[in-house]
């Protein structure tokens, strides 16, 4: 049991999980599973209780037991102790306190991540400020290598993602080049398909490594299939580079999704087996997302943004070469407007980098959020200024085939003027390669190269 008294008023918080939640920034999804704070006031007063609780009591009481859920178990046996020991001393305050000032340098803070517990990393970010949130995930680096480097300081990457309603080969192609051109791609050119057909998915992927080979692209494609659809792919010889599954941070939301550790630890053994990897061997591609466990029925009673940095252990343990979270895809009853989806951008930002994973943020909305063009112009830039690794690059920002509303090549490319960004370091050589790059080194292609148009199917 845990308590505070703001002026007349006692306010007690029965557990951990439930401090969590009454701590939390107002949101609609805690709203819905009734865990939010009643009153501003009961949200103040959970927040001086959290700042005041020990690093420590993450160690030993756990949000989602143990006996029943492999993620709890994931992230106390995964624990390191050693990396965790420069901080175990602090309070939830001390340590946000540590890690805005100068001692937690870009090296200390890789050092540290093993140490952090997805639990920490959430409850740090709740007594957290915006703009705290930026300028400690601003120091966070974290690296990853496939067939290009993704993460360095000063480079922002971006998802080339040119889905189609019906998977029409000509119309994904003819995304695909109109986003290289405007230098999108070098995080992954990767394809939702419209179908759970695994012969459309090998044939998707056939078509992109056929696009990437004849370019010479220093990238990695993918198909974003179920990881089982995946691993029968790779069986039959199709030309797999990441495997792609979405996660949760409970065991029993991943069981919904139809996977499991082991599955997860299965299907990057037989992706590291294919060796397509040219400067690196991370190859798994995570997406994630607040309110995917509460809308299985799978949170234990555990607000959202809690659950969301534990699926970030989750990712940790595969090692991946990306990670992003589809921040406001799962709609208004988790995320209700800009204004949340904003925090939480942030929020997932922080905590996969604190945590050592590689985080990229798809910056997104569906149709029917309160939210509009202007909601996701402040979040892309609020994130980029932060130094996430990666973000979305959809034909016109509208993904016709997901009906939602993400961000554009255009977009991924103002980012990079306004804020000095640039490409990943081996795909920028290849768009200089291509004339794509004026005398100033900006992305600024002159015409699409007859090259590129025979790509195009008949």
């Amino acid at each position: 049991m845990y308590g505070a008294t703001i002026g007349a008023r006692r306010y007690e918080f029965r557990d951990l999980a439930n401090l969590l939640a009454k701590a939390s920034p107002l949101r609609s999804g805690d709203q819905l599973a009734g865990l939010s704070a009643d009153t501003d006031e009961e949200r103040v007063a959970a927040r001086h209780v959290l700042a005041d609780l020990p690093l420590a009591t993450f160690l030993h009481e756990h949000v989602v037991p143990y006996e029943t859920c492999e993620v709890t178990r994931l992230i106390v046996e995964k624990h390191d102790q050693t990396a965790f020991a420069p901080v175990a001393n602090l309070t939830v305050g001390g340590f946000r306190d540590w890690l805005l000032s100068d001692e937690a340098t870009t090296p200390a803070l890789a050092a540290l991540a093993p140490g952090v517990m997805p639990e920490m990393a959430a409850a740090v970010s709740k007594i957290s400020r915006l703009q705290d949130l930026m300028v400690i995930a601003a120091k966070c680096s974290v690296v990853t290598r496939f067939r290009n480097t993704v993460g360095l300081p000063g480079r922002l990457s971006v998802r080339l993602q040119p889905n189609h309603p019906t998977d029409d080969a000509r119309g994904i192609a003819a995304s695909i080049l109109d986003g290289l051109l405007l230098g999108s791609g070098d995080a992954v050119i990767g394809v939702n398909p419209a179908t759970d057909s695994p012969e459309r998915a090998h044939a998707l992927l056939l078509m992109l490594d056929e696009i990437r080979i004849k370019l010479e692209i220093p990238t990695q494609c993918c198909v974003l299939a179920h990881v089982t659809t995946t691993l029968d792919l790779i069986r039959k010889g199709s030309p797999i580079d990441l495997v792609f599954q979405s996660i949760a941070g409970t065991e029993a939301a991943n069981k919904s999704f139809g996977i499991n550790l082991a599955l997860l630890a299965e299907a990057r053994d037989a992706a590291l087996s294919l060796r397509r990897g040219t400067v690196g061997n991370n190859v798994m591609y995570f997406e994630t997302g607040q309110g995917s466990a509460l809308s299985a029925n799978a949170h234990h009673g555990v607000d959202q943004q809690t659950l969301e940095a534990r699926a970030y252990a989750v990712a940790r343990q595969f090692k991946p070469l990306l990670v992003n979270s589809v921040v406001g895809f799962i709609g208004p009853e988790y995320l209700f407007d800009g204004k949340q989806i904003t925090r939480a951008g942030l929020e997932d930002h922080f905590c996969g980098k604190l945590m050592g994973v590689p985080m990229g943020v798809d910056v997104c909305y569906t149709n029917h959020a309160e939210a509009d063009p202007d909601d996701a112009d402040t979040l892309l830039a609020l994130l980029v200024a932060s130094g996430v690794n990666f973000v979305m690059g959809v034909p016109g920002s509208d993904d016709v085939m997901l009906g939602y509303q993400s961000t554009s090549f255009h977009d991924a490319l103002a980012m990079r003027d306004l804020l000095g960004r640039r490409p990943a370091p081996e795909f920028e050589t290849w768009l200089e390669r291509q004339g794509f790059m004026d005398a100033e080194n900006r992305i600024r292609p002159r015409n699409m190269p007859s090259r590129f148009r025979a790509l195009l199917p008949a």
